[in-house]
């Protein structure tokens, strides 16, 4: 089962301070809608290894998923598969690494939405990656956002608990990791589409921080994945809405917020990328070995377990799909970056 997920952001000059050895050569080598022509037909060679980063500590949903799958991608390519784990200011000094890395295969990485589309898009983070430092191979999981209560709340259901935070603005606490998380996202994007305003409180330490207070009582809602319930065991918690298209088999009584009027689809994606300018071939055999691997009856079963539901997306439609995620937290972040200040 996995433990504590990394801190979302860590301050301004420990990230600048990871980050200043790294120099972006990425983008040079090509864009995320496609990869480069040069061949490596011979690829992947008999000995080498293949170096996954995964940009947050061991323990995490990314680690945990990345875990589940190398031993089944070893297996599939005949090479070895070594998991890296680069952990560090919300994903960035992980992901700044294999933006840099050699196109050639015997890199690739473990990235989770919305850090790696949303740090480039602020200024402020001072990213030397961009969107098109990458090349998306496949997305393996998507993990709703829900909104939880305790079981004694007088909130029995989203309804009643949306009302009265229109009713009484920024009088509900509910936990985020922190400025820019998936959690912030997803509380914005419910306080758009219903009018709502909530009081959010940001744990930088974590989800387990964050689910410490609320089954303390401090907080009055908890905002987090799919996989931070199943992960937490508690039986004094009530999700009264789950942020995806269609119900979570974990949570298979949860109600969607789509089920109740709000147009919500919140959740964190998670997947592999490479760095732009792989060879076409490379970039194939890859991307066909990680479907495999990733709609794998056993890997879906064991990700299943950890409440991390396989949504497999090839490497066009998670390109596809980054864009439209892209598109969407352009949209929000002005506000959030107002609300912070």
């Amino acid at each position: 089962m996995k433990s504590t997920k990394i801190a979302a952001l860590l301050s301004a000059g420990i990230l600048l301070a990871g980050l200043t050895a790294c120099s972006n050569t990425a983008d040079a080598a090509g864009g995320a809608s496609g990869p480069a022509a040069k061949s490596e037909s011979n690829w992947p060679q008999k000995g080498k290894t293949i170096d996954l980063i995964v940009a947050y500590a061991p323990g995490g949903s990314v680690d945990t998923a990345a875990r589940v799958v190398a031993p089944a991608l070893e297996k599939e390519l005949g090479v070895n598969v070594q998991v890296t784990n680069k952990p560090g200011a919300g994903g960035q000094i992980g992901y700044t690494a294999l933006a840099n890395s050699k196109p050639d295969g015997y890199t690739i990485g473990a990235v989770s939405a919305p850090s790696v589309v949303v740090t480039p898009l602020d200024p402020s983070r001072g990213a030397t990656f961009t969107r098109e430092s990458f090349l998306p191979l496949a997305r393996q999981v998507f993990d709703p956002q829900v909104i939880a209560v305790k079981k004694d709340s007088k909130f029995e259901d989203l309804g009643a608990l949306i009302d009265y935070a229109k009713a009484h603005p920024g009088e509900l606490s509910a936990t985020t990791t922190g400025i820019q998380t998936g959690e912030h996202f997803a509380m914005t994007s419910v306080e758009e589409a219903t009018g709502a305003k909530f009081n959010l409180v940001a744990f930088s330490e974590g989800a387990a921080s964050a689910m410490a207070a609320f089954l303390g009582d401090h907080v009055d809602i908890y905002v987090g994945n799919v996989s931070d319930i199943v992960d937490s065991g508690s039986n004094d918690i009530r999700v009264i809405g789950v942020m995806g298209a269609e119900r979570s088999p974990s949570l298979p009584d949860a109600h969607t917020f789509k089920e109740e009027g709000y147009d919500v689809d919140e959740g964190t994606a998670r997947g592999y990328v490479a760095p732009a300018g792989l060879p076409e071939d490379v970039a194939t055999k890859l991307e066909d070995a990680l479907g495999k691997v990733i709609q794998d009856p056993a890997v879906v079963d064991q990700l299943n377990k950890l409440g991390l539901p396989t949504a497999y997306l090839n490497s066009a439609d998670y390109i596809d799909y980054w864009t439209k995620q892209e598109t969407q937290y352009k949209k929000l972040l002005p506000q959030m970056m107002a609300d912070a200040k």
